[in-house]
């Protein structure tokens, strides 16, 4: 997997203000970011023609949730080369299961993490050096 420079970053959940808060530590540590509130935004965003190496996405969203959106980036073969990481607080060994199941790299939970702790496994799971920045 050949990295983007800068590295690129997909954020999917329907909370704003977490979004907002994920998108601009990543941007601070040096990430292009897209950050989306909904699957279907972030399809769009894909079919936009945007290569994340790496996404991050909760689980529970209305509409489409992000077992769905593991579900439609398989079937319509996007975003194959970016690592896939559930960001969400359901943390079930069955639903860690069907998300590595579906195509999930890894699984965080955003409670017992903060978000410089999250950019920083981000930059471990990318082979990126830790950034000072964080």
């Amino acid at each position: 997997m050949t990295i983007h420079t800068p590295p690129n970053i997909l954020l999917v959940d329907d909370d704003k203000f977490l979004l907002d808060m994920y998108s601009m530590k990543f941007v601070k540590d040096g990430f292009t970011v897209q950050a989306c509130l909904s699957v279907n935004a972030a399809m769009d965003v894909l079919h936009g023609g945007f290569a994340p190496d790496m996404i991050l996405f909760d689980l529970t969203m209305p509409e489409r949730d992000g077992y769905a959106f593991l579900q439609a980036l398989s079937d319509e073969h996007l975003a194959g080369d970016a690592k896939k990481v559930a960001l969400t607080n359901e943390s079930t060994d069955t639903e860690r299961t069907k998300a590595r199941e579906l195509g999930a790299d890894d699984f965080y939970i955003k409670a017992t993490l903060i978000p410089s702790e999250v950019v920083t496994k981000v930059r471990a799971m990318l082979g990126l050096p830790v950034s000072v920045a964080a």
